[in-house]
Protein backbone atom coordinates (compact mmCIF):
# COMPACT_ATOMS: atom_id res chain seq x y z
CA UNK A 1 0.00 0.00 0.00
CA UNK A 2 1.14 3.62 -0.67
CA UNK A 3 2.65 5.64 2.06
CA UNK A 4 0.88 8.80 0.39
CA UNK A 5 -2.95 8.73 -1.34
CA UNK A 6 -2.89 11.13 -4.21
CA UNK A 7 -6.57 12.41 -4.99
CA UNK A 8 -7.96 14.91 -7.30
CA UNK A 9 -10.71 16.75 -6.10
CA UNK A 10 -11.55 19.53 -8.39
CA UNK A 11 -8.64 21.89 -9.35
CA UNK A 12 -7.28 20.59 -5.81
CA UNK A 13 -4.85 17.46 -5.57
CA UNK A 14 -5.25 16.22 -2.16
CA UNK A 15 -1.93 14.10 -0.71
CA UNK A 16 -2.81 11.67 2.41
CA UNK A 17 0.23 10.76 4.25
CA UNK A 18 -0.85 6.69 4.96
CA UNK A 19 1.21 4.79 7.57
CA UNK A 20 -1.25 5.32 10.10
CA UNK A 21 0.18 2.08 11.70
CA UNK A 22 3.59 4.27 12.06
CA UNK A 23 1.86 6.92 13.16
CA UNK A 24 2.63 8.35 9.48
CA UNK A 25 5.87 8.74 10.89
CA UNK A 26 8.12 10.09 6.82
CA UNK A 27 11.12 7.74 6.05
CA UNK A 28 11.62 7.29 2.05
CA UNK A 29 8.57 6.07 1.17
CA UNK A 30 6.59 9.26 2.31
CA UNK A 31 9.34 11.95 1.63
CA UNK A 32 9.00 10.44 -2.14
CA UNK A 33 5.34 10.15 -1.95
CA UNK A 34 5.13 14.13 -1.20
CA UNK A 35 8.12 15.17 -3.67
CA UNK A 36 5.81 13.61 -6.73
CA UNK A 37 2.43 14.94 -5.24
CA UNK A 38 4.24 18.41 -5.50
CA UNK A 39 5.78 18.01 -8.79
CA UNK A 40 2.07 16.68 -9.91
CA UNK A 41 0.97 19.93 -8.54
CA UNK A 42 3.35 21.76 -10.28
CA UNK A 43 3.36 20.11 -13.53
CA UNK A 44 -0.49 19.86 -13.97
CA UNK A 45 -2.67 22.56 -15.91
CA UNK A 46 -5.90 21.24 -14.01
CA UNK A 47 -4.41 21.51 -10.02
CA UNK A 48 -3.84 25.18 -8.21
CA UNK A 49 -3.97 23.97 -4.89
CA UNK A 50 -2.10 21.22 -3.16
CA UNK A 51 -3.87 19.87 0.19
CA UNK A 52 -1.71 17.94 2.32
CA UNK A 53 -3.43 15.66 5.16
CA UNK A 54 -2.98 12.13 7.24
CA UNK A 55 -5.07 8.58 7.70
CA UNK A 56 -5.85 8.41 10.73
CA UNK A 57 -7.65 10.18 13.44
CA UNK A 58 -5.28 10.68 16.14
CA UNK A 59 -2.01 12.20 14.34
CA UNK A 60 -1.05 14.06 11.90
CA UNK A 61 2.66 13.20 11.52
CA UNK A 62 5.30 11.57 14.25
CA UNK A 63 7.94 13.17 12.68
CA UNK A 64 10.71 10.97 11.37
CA UNK A 65 10.57 7.15 11.43
CA UNK A 66 14.00 6.86 13.58
CA UNK A 67 13.93 3.18 13.33
CA UNK A 68 13.94 3.58 9.52
CA UNK A 69 16.91 6.51 9.82
CA UNK A 70 18.89 4.17 12.32
CA UNK A 71 18.44 1.20 9.21
CA UNK A 72 19.41 4.07 6.99
CA UNK A 73 16.05 3.53 4.94
CA UNK A 74 15.42 7.17 5.00
CA UNK A 75 17.99 8.82 2.13
CA UNK A 76 18.48 12.40 1.31
CA UNK A 77 15.63 14.11 0.76
CA UNK A 78 14.12 14.96 -2.50
CA UNK A 79 14.08 18.66 -4.00
CA UNK A 80 10.13 18.78 -4.17
CA UNK A 81 10.08 17.22 -1.10
CA UNK A 82 12.67 20.17 0.33
CA UNK A 83 10.49 23.22 -1.51
CA UNK A 84 7.50 21.80 0.50
CA UNK A 85 9.15 22.36 3.86
CA UNK A 86 10.60 25.99 2.68
CA UNK A 87 7.11 26.82 1.43
CA UNK A 88 8.63 27.25 -2.14
CA UNK A 89 6.45 25.38 -4.49
CA UNK A 90 4.75 26.75 -7.13
CA UNK A 91 1.21 26.15 -5.95
CA UNK A 92 -0.63 27.07 -2.62
CA UNK A 93 0.14 24.27 -0.31
CA UNK A 94 -2.65 23.71 2.68
CA UNK A 95 -2.32 21.39 5.67
CA UNK A 96 -5.28 19.40 7.37
CA UNK A 97 -3.81 18.92 10.80
CA UNK A 98 -6.50 16.11 12.56
CA UNK A 99 -4.12 15.49 15.72
CA UNK A 100 -0.06 15.56 17.02
CA UNK A 101 2.06 17.15 13.57
CA UNK A 102 5.36 17.04 15.98
CA UNK A 103 9.24 17.42 14.45
CA UNK A 104 9.20 16.90 10.71
CA UNK A 105 5.54 16.78 10.82
CA UNK A 106 5.38 19.81 12.37
CA UNK A 107 7.57 21.08 9.88
CA UNK A 108 5.38 20.10 7.03
CA UNK A 109 2.72 22.32 8.79
CA UNK A 110 5.46 25.31 8.97
CA UNK A 111 5.55 25.08 5.67
CA UNK A 112 2.58 24.96 4.29
CA UNK A 113 0.69 28.32 3.07
CA UNK A 114 -2.75 27.77 5.54
CA UNK A 115 -3.02 25.23 7.62
CA UNK A 116 -6.76 24.10 9.06
CA UNK A 117 -6.55 22.11 12.72
CA UNK A 118 -9.05 20.27 14.66
CA UNK A 119 -9.42 21.28 18.15
CA UNK A 120 -7.46 17.98 18.66
CA UNK A 121 -4.20 19.15 17.03
CA UNK A 122 -1.07 20.13 18.31
CA UNK A 123 2.35 20.90 17.32
CA UNK A 124 5.83 20.43 18.48
CA UNK A 125 9.55 20.51 17.78
CA UNK A 126 10.72 18.06 19.84
CA UNK A 127 14.16 17.41 18.74
CA UNK A 128 16.13 19.72 21.50
CA UNK A 129 14.90 16.40 23.91
CA UNK A 130 16.52 14.46 21.43
CA UNK A 131 20.35 16.02 21.63
CA UNK A 132 19.02 17.65 17.81
CA UNK A 133 17.31 20.14 16.29
CA UNK A 134 14.62 20.82 14.39
CA UNK A 135 16.34 20.74 10.26
CA UNK A 136 14.48 23.18 8.04
CA UNK A 137 12.15 23.64 11.46
CA UNK A 138 14.53 26.17 12.81
CA UNK A 139 14.78 28.22 9.63
CA UNK A 140 10.55 28.42 9.60
CA UNK A 141 8.92 28.75 12.80
CA UNK A 142 10.48 32.37 13.35
CA UNK A 143 8.62 33.11 10.29
CA UNK A 144 5.20 31.80 10.91
CA UNK A 145 5.43 32.70 14.57
CA UNK A 146 6.60 35.67 16.39
CA UNK A 147 10.10 35.05 17.34
CA UNK A 148 9.42 34.68 21.25
CA UNK A 149 7.31 32.21 20.66
CA UNK A 150 9.15 30.43 17.90
CA UNK A 151 11.92 30.35 20.56
CA UNK A 152 9.66 28.61 23.35
CA UNK A 153 8.25 26.10 20.68
CA UNK A 154 12.03 25.27 19.41
CA UNK A 155 13.47 25.29 22.87
CA UNK A 156 11.46 24.01 25.09
CA UNK A 157 10.64 21.10 22.84
CA UNK A 158 7.07 21.55 24.46
CA UNK A 159 3.89 21.22 22.63
CA UNK A 160 1.26 23.60 21.63
CA UNK A 161 -2.27 23.34 21.35
CA UNK A 162 -4.09 24.16 18.14
CA UNK A 163 -5.82 27.04 19.68
CA UNK A 164 -2.65 29.02 21.03
CA UNK A 165 -1.44 27.90 17.55
CA UNK A 166 -4.32 30.15 15.62
CA UNK A 167 -3.65 32.96 18.11
CA UNK A 168 -0.37 33.36 17.13
CA UNK A 169 -1.43 32.85 13.60
CA UNK A 170 0.21 29.48 12.48
CA UNK A 171 -3.28 28.12 11.61
CA UNK A 172 -5.75 29.96 9.96
CA UNK A 173 -8.89 28.01 11.24
CA UNK A 174 -9.77 25.53 14.14
CA UNK A 175 -12.87 23.03 13.84
CA UNK A 176 -14.69 19.87 15.46
CA UNK A 177 -12.68 16.72 14.28
CA UNK A 178 -15.48 15.37 12.42
CA UNK A 179 -15.39 18.96 9.90
CA UNK A 180 -11.97 19.34 9.24
CA UNK A 181 -11.24 17.29 5.76
CA UNK A 182 -14.06 19.26 4.58
CA UNK A 183 -13.54 22.68 6.13
CA UNK A 184 -9.53 22.37 4.75
CA UNK A 185 -11.26 21.13 1.08
CA UNK A 186 -12.83 24.42 1.00
CA UNK A 187 -10.62 26.52 1.90
CA UNK A 188 -8.80 24.83 -1.08
CA UNK A 189 -11.30 25.47 -3.48
CA UNK A 190 -11.77 28.64 -2.77
CA UNK A 191 -8.60 29.21 -3.65
CA UNK A 192 -8.35 27.14 -6.82
CA UNK A 193 -11.00 28.77 -7.96
CA UNK A 194 -8.26 31.68 -8.73
CA UNK A 195 -6.13 32.50 -11.87
CA UNK A 196 -2.92 30.05 -11.57
CA UNK A 197 -0.64 32.68 -12.64
CA UNK A 198 -2.09 35.44 -10.03
CA UNK A 199 -1.81 31.94 -7.58
CA UNK A 200 2.14 31.74 -8.02
CA UNK A 201 2.70 35.17 -8.28
CA UNK A 202 1.29 36.43 -4.74
CA UNK A 203 2.07 33.48 -2.87
CA UNK A 204 6.14 34.03 -4.26
CA UNK A 205 5.43 37.47 -3.61
CA UNK A 206 3.90 37.65 -0.58
CA UNK A 207 6.38 35.53 0.83
CA UNK A 208 9.36 37.68 -0.37
CA UNK A 209 8.10 40.59 1.19
CA UNK A 210 7.69 38.86 4.47
CA UNK A 211 10.77 37.45 4.64
CA UNK A 212 13.03 40.44 3.38
CA UNK A 213 14.14 38.84 0.52
CA UNK A 214 16.65 40.83 -0.76
CA UNK A 215 15.42 41.21 -4.47
CA UNK A 216 11.95 41.29 -3.96
CA UNK A 217 11.46 44.57 -6.22
CA UNK A 218 12.83 42.85 -9.49
CA UNK A 219 10.11 39.86 -8.85
CA UNK A 220 7.91 42.02 -7.97
CA UNK A 221 8.79 43.81 -11.72
CA UNK A 222 9.09 40.60 -13.57
CA UNK A 223 5.89 39.66 -12.22
CA UNK A 224 3.65 41.98 -13.04
CA UNK A 225 4.82 42.28 -16.34
CA UNK A 226 3.84 38.80 -17.01
CA UNK A 227 0.52 38.51 -14.75
CA UNK A 228 -0.64 42.05 -16.03
CA UNK A 229 0.12 41.34 -19.77
CA UNK A 230 -1.37 37.41 -19.27
CA UNK A 231 -3.85 36.18 -21.27
CA UNK A 232 -6.28 35.21 -17.88
CA UNK A 233 -5.57 39.02 -16.84
CA UNK A 234 -8.31 39.82 -20.13
CA UNK A 235 -10.12 37.04 -19.23
CA UNK A 236 -10.56 37.78 -15.60
CA UNK A 237 -11.66 41.18 -16.99
CA UNK A 238 -13.86 40.21 -19.00
CA UNK A 239 -15.67 37.34 -16.93
CA UNK A 240 -16.28 40.26 -14.59
CA UNK A 241 -18.03 42.64 -17.14
CA UNK A 242 -19.70 39.56 -18.65
CA UNK A 243 -21.04 38.07 -14.86
CA UNK A 244 -19.69 34.85 -15.64
CA UNK A 245 -17.31 32.30 -14.06
CA UNK A 246 -13.94 33.32 -15.50
CA UNK A 247 -11.94 30.13 -17.53
CA UNK A 248 -8.28 30.30 -16.64
CA UNK A 249 -5.80 29.19 -19.30
CA UNK A 250 -2.81 29.28 -17.14
CA UNK A 251 -1.04 31.70 -19.68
Amino acid sequence: MSSVLVEQHGAVLVARLNRPEARNAIDGSVMAGLAAAVEQAEASDDVRALLVTAAGDGVFCAGMDLRAFAAGEVGQAPPAYLRLLEGTATVPVLAAVQGGAVGGGCELVLGADLVIASTEAFFGLPEVKRGLFAGLGVLQVGRRLPLGIALELALTGDRMDAARAAQFGLVNAVVPPEQLYDVALAFATRIAANAPLSLAATKELVRAGASGTPDVRDRLTDWSHRVFGSTDAKEGAAAFLDKRDPVWSGR
